[in-house]
């Protein structure tokens, strides 16, 4: 499912990560970070894909909510399992989303 996120700015958090072989725990940790990210003020949506590479693109509303969920202590723990466990590489971007569109086959 692609994200709904509103016509108007907002802001894009886009994690792209390398994998390593040790993926213990990844995927249920993935899955907690998502419901957590729901609750937050200001979160929009995700989209996520992974094969060799991948990449998770969260949306919100504004800087002061992707702050804010920097800040959250199971995010933070996810970092840490993730710099020392799960990632060969990562790389962390924050854009303003100006515009956007859809396109829906049906």
């Amino acid at each position: 499912m692609i994200a709904d996120t509103p016509k108007t700015s907002y802001f894009a958090v886009i994690f792209t990560s390398v994998m390593t072989e040790d993926d213990y725990g990844y995927e249920d940790m993935a899955n907690k970070l998502v419901e957590l990210a729901k609750q937050q003020d200001g979160f929009l949506g995700v989209d996520s894909a992974r094969s060799a590479l991948g990449i998770t693109v969260s949306y919100w509303r504004d800087l002061d909510a992707v702050k804010k969920w920097k800040e959250n202590s199971d995010h933070k723990l996810a970092r840490e399992k993730g710099r020392e466990i799960w990632y060969k590489s990562f790389k962390t971007r924050i854009a303003k989303v100006e515009s956007d569109y859809d396109f829906h086959k049906l």
